[in-house]
């Protein structure tokens, strides 16, 4: 019987003492993603894919269940379905929305595209949003006042701050708190938006929040060299994940990581934790994690992406037949970046204007269209097939044959040159600049010739170029395609196009 006492009390004590054995270190995961437009897997299905990245995440979870899924801005637009109409309305991002809830993300950040939307969609996007959003430098513009943003989400109006807190905690007791703090570019002027200094209040947020916390993070949607300044200025910061590039970035400030993933979760970044209470000292392994079609596709979050690509699918095929089979194959990206698109020629928008002459059996002179109708934000490389067509042009449109004076292509073009920065920057067939004057098929623009020029229709609207429109004098006639011929559609155009080109 006393033998039985002692082991129980030896049990007990040793019960008690293990329930005491806190390290005060604590492990825990940070799953990054930024730049996603699409929900489903790009590149013929070899990259990318959310079901595939939810994959990565229960692993991770399996690992350690402080594991926490974020967003560096960027993903309601631009996308293909965004542009889409679903139960009478554009879907403008609610199926991202609907995917990264069946996700549990922690938190995210505005991305510059967040803003492409009306303030009235953004808010059904944000309110559908069971993740909380951040951003320090931007606030609602109501009439003449300035509020925040907000987000109606679990039964409560919830004002959107410039950082998110959450506290973990480990088997053996530690328990911390974690910051996150975020910014976003300027660089999407909007009339229900207006924007701070970025790195005056992410030092504000910072100082805010660093005595409230152990470790604060950046969450931020920036240029990479932004997130240098960001990192001189907050030198105690240890690990900034950003977004805003589409390439995977790895750069070092003093203590401080800079890490992005690639675009479309090409890639991911695992960062794995480690924090020293004691010491108060953090160590981050940061892996980027490419996501590729040897990853298997978690199937709650699949049946969500397939109830929407469904729904693309449909619409798809009502224009073109056969839209996932491979019409092109490049090594060399072909660059719808946005920055790209709207301050130079590129090679995607050299196709898309080539391929507006091909529509027309190449007989016209020369051939434009606004940067802005290319939407992808994003490079094509490998196989390529008619639904990345229509990423890069979801909102298509008919190509005109539109003979003009030769004064008016050239105050149109001085116009475009002039607009470097802008969707009405424009890309160009048959056209030079040289030597400080513009050329079709090698010769200077006669102001009293007329050229036969194939234009995208909407330039034709006087949106972009206010002047351009269909009773401008200049214009002398406009041939507008019927609905059987490849000019109804430019997609079909381009897709038309490019099969020439295998």
């Amino acid at each position: 019987m006393k033998q039985i006492k002692l082991l129980i009390a030896f049990l007990c004590f040793s019960f008690l003492f293990s329930c005491k054995q806190d390290d005060q270190k604590i492990e825990f995961t940070l799953l990054q993603v930024n730049d996603v437009y699409e929900i489903a897997p790009i590149q013929g299905g070899k990259y990318g894919g959310m079901a595939r990245l939810e994959t990565i995440r229960q692993e991770l979870l399996k690992e350690n269940s402080n594991t926490m899924l974020v967003m560096a801005g960027d993903f309601l637009n631009p996308s293909l379905l965004g542009t889409m109409k679903y139960e009478g309305d554009r879907i403008r991002g609610k199926q991202m929305v609907e995917v990264m809830n069946a996700m549990s993300f922690e938190v995210v950040a505005f991305g510059n595209h967040e803003f492409d939307l009306s303030n009235n969609d953004l808010q059904k996007r944000m309110d559908e949003s069971k993740f909380p959003w951040i951003i320090g430098n931007a606030m609602n513009v109501k009439g003449d006042s300035l509020v925040p943003f907000y987000q109606n989400r679990n039964e409560k109006t919830e004002r959107v701050k410039g950082s998110y807190i959450k506290e973990i905690s480990d088997k053996d007791g530690t328990t911390i708190k974690i910051g996150f703090i975020s910014v976003c570019i300027p660089s999407n002027p909007r009339s229900y938006v207006k924007y701070t200094d970025m790195y005056e209040e992410i030092q504000r947020e910072y100082n805010e929040i660093k005595d409230k916390v152990d470790i604060v993070f950046g969450l931020t949607h920036v240029k990479v060299e932004q997130d240098k300044k960001i990192a001189e200025l907050l030198p105690k910061i240890p690990l900034i994940m950003g977004g805003h590039e589409h390439t995977h970035k790895n750069e070092t400030v003093g203590e401080v990581s800079i890490r992005k993933a690639d675009a479309n979760a090409k890639s991911a970044y695992i960062h794995k934790v480690t924090y020293d209470q004691k010491e108060k000292k953090t160590s981050i392994t940061s892996t980027l994690k490419e996501i590729t079609d040897e990853i298997a596709s978690d199937a709650t979050v699949k049946r969500v992406v397939d109830k929407w690509q469904t729904i693309m699918d449909n619409q798809i095929s009502q224009v073109v037949e056969n839209p996932y089979d491979v019409i092109y194959t490049t090594d060399v990206p072909l660059d719808g970046r946005d920055t790209p698109i709207r301050s130079v020629q590129t090679n995607l928008g050299e196709i898309v204007t080539k391929s507006m002459a091909f529509s027309y059996q190449n007989k016209v002179d020369c051939s434009i269209v606004n940067g802005g109708s290319i939407r992808i934000d994003d490079e094509l490389i490998g196989d390529i097939n008619s639904v990345d067509i229509f990423r890069v042009l979801p909102y298509g449109g008919e190509v005109y044959k539109v003979q003009m004076k030769g004064s008016l292509l050239s105050e149109v073009l001085d116009f475009g040159k002039n607009a470097a920065g802008t969707g009405a920057y424009l890309q160009r067939d048959g056209i030079l600049y040289e030597n400080n004057q513009w050329k079709v098929n090698q010769n200077k623009i006669n102001p009293n010739k007329t050229y036969t020029v194939a234009i995208s229709d909407f330039l034709l609207k006087g949106l972009d170029i206010p002047f351009l429109t269909e009773d401008n004098k200049g214009i002398i006639s406009i041939y507008k395609p019927n609905t059987k011929e490849l000019a109804y559609d430019i997609r079909k155009g381009v897709i038309a196009y490019l099969k020439t080109l295998n």
